[in-house]
């Protein structure tokens, strides 16, 4: 049987299960015994592999004003630096107007741009992130990850749904736990917890803890508007209540409403992106009308928001789009390097502007764009377009390297890759698709359970079987008549029998086998 492995589960986590290992653990946070089923080594290695990932199948970072990366990189640190547990933390601005904010294990962070906007103060940042650090230290996501995945799955394919639209339609691969922990909606205890000491570090940083409670206000009031972003964003993994905006007014009452609040210097940090703010709207409403065949309606709200904000790449992106879905890859190949140069770190831009250059039989230019599309986040369809430019430049062998990791994904990308792997490799290498089972009854007649695993009926399949009998192996080969069609399973009887004993003894594969032309 083909098998296609992308992505697994960390090995400590892996042996973990395994081995069925727990133990009981302090909480660095709370004090409290808990029982844990990962380790600190796990938290840091599942954080460093799926925080770049993560990031960027929701939309790269944000770089059009390289100041807000600074600034919240440096509020986070400074709130993080009070906390009850030494982490590598880091906080980074993603690129999407869902107002979200999210931390996995190992303290790796992340506040979406759409949130900042929302926000009035540095002290509501630092709430934010406080938040976010408190789930980190108190290893909610880690807690959250062994009871809704590790103990229910072992192996996962790496397949990530994005929240961003114009990303959908790609086969994305590479990060799926991570997937999985920012979309895990915490439980009512882990975010009484994040509130409570997330109110105390702002504390101890400094920071006026009004902002909590101005913050949680804000966010009660958007959950009654039922905002749709807010619900697809924020709320769906941190929902707000009448509660926790009361138990934080009184923690402030107690505690004291003093510190900093920041309200100019947030202002002051966020002025370039407020007043960007009416172009991302006009790209979305782009995104809209795009999805509506209405393209000269999408490029004049695109050209309106470059014109506000010119160094954003995804305003560029869009135009290539455009381009392409106008069967113009020349055009669009110069909006996807204008994008580039905004952003050379996001892997849609390199990914778009491969697949421009390969239909354009500029290969050279392709295999390079393509590479670095999936050296920034891997896709079926970058793999596929490779195995394309290695196909036909002579290079078998990379080829079916290419196709291979594509072809394990379900999407229209994954099942082209997966039809050329066939034609190009199943001819040498038939027991790679078909898998075989041997069985044998209780009488001893042996029968093998042939299953076909590609999407092509196939034809003049040969079995070599190998089975004991008077204590030697004997080798056989049996013709399968007429089509095995595609997905499906049929059992051949041999003819033979053997000492029902021994059954552990026959092995089968298929050593020849036609692809039926279509």
């Amino acid at each position: 049987m083909i098998r296609f492995r992308i992505f697994t589960i960390p090995r400590l986590a892996l042996l973990a299960l395994v081995m069925g290992v727990s133990a009981c653990s302090t909480n660095p946070v709370t004090g409290k015994n808990e029982l844990s089923f990962v380790g600190e080594d796990w938290e840091l290695q599942v954080g460093q592999q799926q925080y770049a990932p993560s990031r960027q199948s929701q939309g790269g970072d944000y770089l059009a004003d390289p100041v807000i990366q600074r600034y919240v990189n440096k509020v986070g640190q400074r709130v993080a630096a009070v906390s009850d547990r030494k982490l590598p933390y880091e906080f980074k601005v993603i690129n999407s107007g869902v107002p979200n904010a999210w931390a996995l294990p190992g303290g790796k962070i992340a506040i979406n741009r759409g949130l900042l906007t929302e926000l009035q103060s540095e002290a509501e940042l630092a709430a934010v992130l406080g938040h976010e650090v408190v789930h980190a230290a108190a290893k909610h996501g880690a807690k959250g990850m062994t009871r809704g995945v590790l103990l229910q799955g072992g192996l996962m394919a790496a397949t990530i749904a994005t929240s961003g639209k114009e990303y959908s339609n790609l086969a994305q691969m590479g990060a799926s736990v991570g997937a999985q922990l920012i979309n895990t909606r915490y439980g009512r205890d882990a975010e009484r917890e994040s509130d409570r000491y997330g109110i105390q570090y702002m504390v101890k940083a400094g920071y006026n803890p009004q902002g909590a409670v101005d913050l949680q206000r804000t966010f009660l009031e958007l959950s009654k508007d039922r905002r749709q972003d807010f619900l697809t964003g924020l709320f769906a993994s941190h929902p707000p209540s009448a509660e926790r905006l009361a138990n934080n007014q009184k923690m402030v009452a107690a505690l004291g409403a003093n510190g900093e609040s920041g309200r100019e210097t947030y202002q002051r940090t966020m002025s370039r992106l407020i007043k960007a703010k009416p172009a991302y709207d006009a790209y979305e409403d782009a995104k809209k009308a795009f999805s509506e065949k209405d393209t000269a309606r999408a490029r004049a709200l695109v050209q309106r928001a470059i014109s506000i904000e010119p160094n954003e790449g995804h305003f560029h992106s869009m135009l290539g789009d455009l381009e392409s879905e106008s069967n113009n890859p020349r055009a669009a190949l110069g909006h996807y390097n204008n994008a580039i140069r905004a952003n050379d770190n996001f892997f849609y831009y390199h990914l778009k502007k491969g697949l421009a250059s390969e239909e354009l039989r500029d290969y050279r230019t392709a295999n390079a764009s393509l590479t670095r599309s999936v050296e920034l986040l891997p896709t079926a369809n970058a793999y596929n377009a490779l195995g394309n430019i290695a196909r036909v430049s002579g290079n078998r062998q990379q080829a079916v390297e290419h196709y291979t990791k594509a072809a394990g994904h379900d999407s229209p990308a994954g099942k082209q890759a997966l039809g050329s792997l066939i034609d190009l490799d199943f001819p040498s290498n038939p027991g790679k698709y078909i898998a075989t089972k041997p069985r044998v009854a209780t009488d001893g007649t042996v029968s093998i359970l042939i299953k076909n695993t590609t999407p092509r009926n196939v034809n003049g399949v040969m079995l070599k079987v190998i089975y004991p009998v008077n204590g030697r192996l004997v080798e056989k080969t049996e013709r399968v008549n007429g089509t095995l069609a595609a997905g499906k399973t049929e059992s051949v009887n041999l003819g033979i029998r053997i000492d029902p004993s021994l059954a552990g003894n026959v092995k089968s594969g298929v050593v020849r086998a036609t692809v039926q032309q279509r």
